[in-house]
């Protein structure tokens, strides 16, 4: 059985399949009648489709990828029809298959889930926060031994680039870290004496002001910008010397990118966190302390005495022995993740991105065990 189509399709059935002769021009501005022959074909076409382009004059892209998308739909509706070509098709044909099978893959339906799938995605989710996690632990032990043999060699300790790097991240973040303290101790100061308004306890603003501060939110709020400043900066910058290989040269020179590199930034970032942290506490008791007295008519010496009496032994240790825990967080997950990077500039991004996210969530979550920890040790 043959059928015959008006040049320059001619559609022969064969033993084991079809035979497509292609023959006349098949050039771009053959393109509508190419089409209009296309649909022409049968709608479906079972075995193997032989594709003849001996006779085929000056093929084009356009018909070519006309052809593939038609016979794609005509061979038994696969999704990898068994097309082969001869005749000396033209040197485009191949790239046109690939980018055809791409362009079909990537609009095809996902598989529905499964329990099996579900628990194999699982399976690989644990197994890589393993391995992430045995990374960080190697990581400061890295850093932990480094420290070990720097101390017996004060030389060692690089005092210039400790110095640059305090003052990078404690000295030029005094100004946000204070306008972000004293602005938030006037919300909730304001916030507080409209609930306590309505009991007459408008003077227990002093109490909330300053516990609130100095337990909470003064190194809370202090480690959170310096997590978005510094931890971001300590990924980038390591992560730049990783693209361009300067670690790798650090290495060749017998040197040890941790001492150089991450010890630093760490022990920099351990000695400022406090410090600014005081200068939270001090920023936000202001910011009490203006709206107390603007809003609520209490005096300074008013608020001073009250402030004396709300506070406690530990009010003001428990907030500040947090800073170096969350120095240590920050510092380590920014330079870890600055030392992941590898390939490109995309994944400089993402991994920025990651340190950032990620330095804020070990702040917050140390912050509640601090919290579960003060409540059982009555601190």
């Amino acid at each position: 059985m043959s059928a015959a189509l008006t040049a320059p399709l001619v559609l022969e059935q064969q033993v084991d399949g079809w035979r497509l002769l292609l023959s006349g021009d098949w050039s771009l501005t053959a393109l509508p009648n190419i089409e209009a022959q296309l649909k022409s074909l049968p709608a479906e076409l079972h075995g193997i489709l032989v594709c003849d382009w001996t006779q085929a004059q000056a093929p084009g892209i356009g018909p070519a990828w006309a052809l593939l998308r038609r016979l794609a739909e005509a061979c038994d509706g696969a999704q990898h029809p068994d097309v082969r070509h001869t005749g000396n098709p033209p040197h485009f044909l191949e790239l046109l298959q690939k980018l055809h099978v791409d362009r079909h893959s990537a609009y095809t339906t996902p598989e529905p889930p499964t329990l099996e799938r579900l628990v194999g995605k699982l399976g690989k989710w644990a197994v890589l926060q393993g391995r992430h996690g045995r990374g960080v632990i190697v990581f400061l032990g890295r850093i932990a031994a480094v420290i070990g043999e720097i101390f017996p060699r004060p030389r060692a300790l690089r005092i210039s680039s400790l110095a640059r790097h305090i003052y990078e991240t404690g000295i030029t973040a005094i100004p946000i870290v204070s306008l972000i303290a004293f602005l938030i101790s006037v919300i909730v100061a304001y916030l507080g004496a409209q609930q306590l308004a309505r009991f007459g306890a408008d003077i227990f603003v002093v109490d909330l002001v300053t516990i609130a501060t100095l337990r909470e939110m003064g190194v809370l709020l202090t480690a959170i910008i310096v997590a978005g400043r510094s931890g971001s900066a300590f990924a980038a910058e390591i992560g730049v010397m990783q693209l361009n290989e300067e670690t790798d040269a650090l290495r060749a020179m017998g040197m040890n990118p941790i001492e150089l590199l991450v010890v630093p930034r760490v022990l920099a970032l351990i000695i400022v966190l406090p410090l600014l942290t005081v200068i939270a506490d001090a920023m936000g008791l202001a910011g009490g302390g203006l709206l107390s007295l603007i809003n609520l008519h209490i005096p300074l010496p008013q608020f001073m005495a009250r402030l004396r009496e709300s506070l406690s032994p530990t009010t003001f240790w428990s907030g500040l022995v947090k800073a170096p825990v969350f120095a240590i967080l920050i510092a380590m997950v920014g330079t870890y993740r600055g030392m992941q990077v590898r390939d490109s500039a995309r994944e400089l991004g993402r991994l920025t991105t990651v340190a950032v996210v990620q330095s804020i969530f070990m702040v917050i979550l140390a912050d509640a065990l601090f919290a579960v920890l003060f409540v059982q040790i009555h601190f």
